[in-house]
């Protein structure tokens, strides 16, 4: 049974920082690219950064470019959202996202509040 469990979240005023953890299991983890997704009420999910599985190549949403950095840890089957810099509209359901070319898995995801 595949599991993506996400930790991390919470309340930070802005321009703090936070860093989100996804542990995977039941998966052959290096063999899949990891991705962060975002969804804020009434809006759709959309895609915050990714990493290939070999973590060679990263993606990021332009609104996030600069201030978040993806990684991986394959010894540990885990990836990381580091966030700095953060801004109100960075509030938002985080899901972690697991991927290769015949499946695709998500997690329950975890909440980020960036709030005075």
């Amino acid at each position: 049974q595949v599991q993506l469990v996400e930790s991390g979240g919470g309340l930070v005023q802005p321009g703090g920082s936070l860093r989100l953890s996804c542990a995977a299991s039941g998966l052959s983890f290096s063999s899949y690219a990891m991705g962060w997704y975002r969804q804020a009420p009434g809006k759709e999910r959309e895609l915050v950064a990714a990493l290939t599985s070999g973590g060679g190549s990263t993606n990021y949403a332009d609104s996030v470019k600069g201030r978040f950095t993806i990684s991986r840890d394959n010894a540990k089957n885990t990836v990381y959202l580091q966030m700095n810099s953060l801004k109100p509209e960075d509030t938002a359901v985080y899901y972690c996202n697991a991927r290769n070319l015949c499946w695709n898995y998500w997690g329950q995801g975890t909440q980020v509040t960036v709030s005075s």
